[in-house]
């Protein structure tokens, strides 16, 4: 009898302690790199949402545990955005691409669903470190590439992101969209950029991996 009891509080212990490890595992900060494709567009009335950019991403993250299945993700990444833009109204007509490259921070809350699915959202601030405007048509009436500069665009963005991710350890997947809630053109520049109020819109797919 007395074996047995020893046997099953031994047992107990094990169990524990192997619960207890795992755990702690899975609450330990992780670090890693991470990068993809984005699809951008700006959305606003003059834009044809049928002529999306694609960019790329890549940069680093942390993943912060703040309780079971909770974490802070941290991130900082270079991405690309804008768009391909086709005017025709009473002042201008023509297409051209706007691409609109930005040092980006989001700030994500990360929640896993289950042990290998994830969804995460938070807010995302950016600074633009290039801007290039490019003429797509001959024929346009208005000259993008002389008359739109950096100077032009704001250079700070911010705005929401969310999306889902596949954890498979150390290598996780996923799709996020990034949502822009600040104007990317300057209301007082003094030329007829006819989007002011152009914002960003970008869906991004991406791989990662942490060490």
């Amino acid at each position: 009898m007395k074996n047995s009891k020893k046997l099953i509080f031994t047992s107990l212990v094990i169990t524990f302690m192997t619960l207890t490890n795992a755990n702690a595992q899975e609450n330990v900060a992780k670090f890693g790199v991470k990068g993809g494709v984005n699809f951008s567009n700006l959305y606003t009335e003059d834009v044809d949402d049928n002529n999306m950019l694609t960019g790329f991403n890549v940069g680093f993250f942390a993943k912060l545990p703040i309780a079971n299945n909770i974490a802070l993700q941290p991130e900082i990444s270079y991405t690309g955005k804008g768009a391909e833009l086709v005017y025709n109204n009473a002042f201008v007509s023509g297409t051209a691409q706007f691409k609109l490259d930005y040092i980006e921070v989001p700030l994500l809350l990360v929640v896993n669903v289950t042990k290998n699915f994830n969804i995460h959202a938070g807010p995302y601030a950016a600074y633009m470190v290039s801007a290039k405007t490019t003429n797509k048509s001959d024929s346009g009436s208005y000259n993008f590439e002389d008359n739109i500069d950096t100077d032009d665009f704001n250079k700070f963005d911010a705005g929401l992101a969310g999306g889902v991710g596949i954890d498979l350890e150390p290598v996780s997947f996923g799709v996020r969209y990034n949502y822009g809630l600040t104007k990317i053109g300057k209301e007082d520049s003094s030329t007829s950029f006819s989007s002011p109020d152009a914002k960003n819109s970008v869906l991004s797919f991406y791989a990662a991996f942490a060490f």
